[in-house]
């Protein structure tokens, strides 16, 4: 059931987790304008991705882990779901020269 993950696959994955948090890095500093969020959460569920399947031992184990693991993932668009519906369903406030305007959202 479970398989020994050698020294070298180990060292691989740190070596890629670093290159990803340097990737990181460089995204912040880049002028992306609207893809830096696309590009964080990329690289970020990479190395989640990596940490997951590698150092929490999901890749060699059983069905029963995996459907654990996807059910966190599904939970996690839940909640980042719900998040998104209450911020969009919010009016939109503008504050210029000490002046607030305010609109509702239209759909």
């Amino acid at each position: 059931m479970h398989s020994h993950i050698s020294l070298r696959t180990y060292t691989i994955i740190f070596v890629s987790l670093l290159v990803l948090t340097g990737l990181t890095v460089l995204a912040s500093r880049l002028p992306l304008g609207a893809a830096h969020m696309p590009v964080g959460l990329i690289i970020a569920s990479t190395k989640a991705m990596l940490v997951i399947l590698f150092f929490m031992h999901v890749i060699h184990s059983d069905k029963v882990t995996w459907l654990y693991a996807l059910g966190g993932v599904y939970w996690l668009f839940i909640l980042i779901g719900l998040t998104m519906a209450d911020y969009l369903s919010r009016p939109v406030s503008i504050n210029k020269s000490h002046e607030t305007i305010t609109r509702p959202v239209t759909r």
